[in-house]
């Protein structure tokens, strides 16, 4: 199935700042009320459409419903991923299936990119081209592609088959890495896409459900979840290093017996993760993975780990409580002392510094 935070959320009724994407600032650009902060990217109930936008300024000062606020409507129907690029924040909305697309600092709307998308996912940029995953029909396992958008005109110019299920998607050196979750199944490859050509160019085997995906020092990080047990063949988590120089593996690192890791960060040459209220972390040369956690926010009196984020020593985790109410985001010191605490919107799903 196509199992991410999306299912998890229909079964049910991330001093400061740069982005959990690779994101792009523009100094020149005019500044406004949202710049020098955290965008937290609220999914809203699946098929309820209350996804929002929340916003904690860099002195703690919180601000929910930020795009209802400035443009007098709704976001739309699960919120899935903002991509920053130049002035503009791109905000995909997976089961509206749309790009919203606003200023960064202002959050006025620029314009909404409809045609050309079909359960869209992620996005990341390359050039003047931004590129977006989707899924297609869930159950049609063969009209799966990345969506090409013209950012001088918000308009998709071109689509790039690939194989079901794409997910994260990062840019390095003109080669896009997509993901392969799996969609409706369980994925296991991440396929290289040249950006100026506009076609796959390879597909790398890596451990079961790839979750996310890191770029740091010329090498790309995979963090493979495993294959749940409904699936019928349950499998652990492994992480995976590909050299970027020439999309040759480096390393696996499987974890023991039946784990399931998500949520993988770099930040300061050291990888962090999360297995259920666990936070990891271990450096980006490690060649064993830790054994205990860093922390748990069961610890704190938090039990769920759905976003996560870590940022200038401080580590940012979103609760989805009970998926129908409205979230917590909690910030953590890196010894795991609660620094702060906040409410925001429905299922808090992302993290980006703006």
């Amino acid at each position: 199935m196509k199992l991410n935070k999306l299912i998890l959320t229909a079964f049910a009724g991330a001093l400061f700042f740069a982005s959990c994407s690779s994101d792009d600032d523009s100094s020149n650009a005019p500044k406004g009320a949202y710049d020098n902060g955290l965008l937290i990217l609220n999914q809203g109930g699946y098929n309820v459409g209350n996804a929002s936008i929340s916003f904690l300024s860099e002195a703690n000062e919180l601000e929910n419903n930020v795009f209802s606020l400035v443009n007098g409507g709704l976001l739309g129907d699960t919120g899935q991923d903002i991509g920053l690029h130049g002035d503009y924040a791109y905000i995909v909305v997976n089961n509206s299936h749309k790009i919203e697309i606003v200023n960064r600092y202002t959050f006025e709307g620029v314009a909404t990119v409809t045609t050309g998308l079909d359960n869209p996912r992620y996005i990341a940029f390359s050039g003047d081209k931004g590129y977006v995953t989707n899924w297609g029909d869930p159950v049609d396992t063969t009209d799966d592609y990345v969506a090409v958008l013209d950012l001088s005109t918000n308009t998709v110019s071109s689509s790039i088959e690939v194989v079901e299920g794409p997910e994260a998607i990062v840019e390095n050196n003109g080669n896009l890495y997509v993901a392969h979750k799996g969609g409706y199944g369980y994925g296991n490859t991440v396929t290289v896409i040249n950006a100026a050509a506009g076609n796959v160019t390879t597909s790398i085997a890596v451990g079961d459900v790839p979750n996310s995906l890191e770029i740091d020092n010329g090498k790309l990080y995979v963090m493979g979840e495993g294959a749940p047990s409904w699936s019928g063949t349950e499998t652990t988590g492994q992480l995976t290093v590909i050299n970027l120089t020439d999309n040759s593996i480096s390393q696996n690192l499987v974890f023991n017996g039946i784990t399931h890791p998500t949520n993988l960060v770099i930040e300061n040459n050291k990888l962090y993760y999360t297995i259920n209220d666990g936070i990891y972390t271990m450096t980006t040369s490690a060649t064993t993975l830790p054994s205990a956690p860093l922390f748990t926010t069961t610890e704190q009196g938090v039990y769920g780990v759905y976003s996560f984020e870590v940022k200038n020593n401080k580590v940012y985790v979103g609760d989805a409580m009970d998926y129908n109410s409205n979230g917590k985001v909690y910030i953590y010191s890196l010894t795991g002392e609660k620094l702060e605490e906040f409410t925001v919107g429905v299922i808090p799903a992302g993290f980006y510094f703006n």
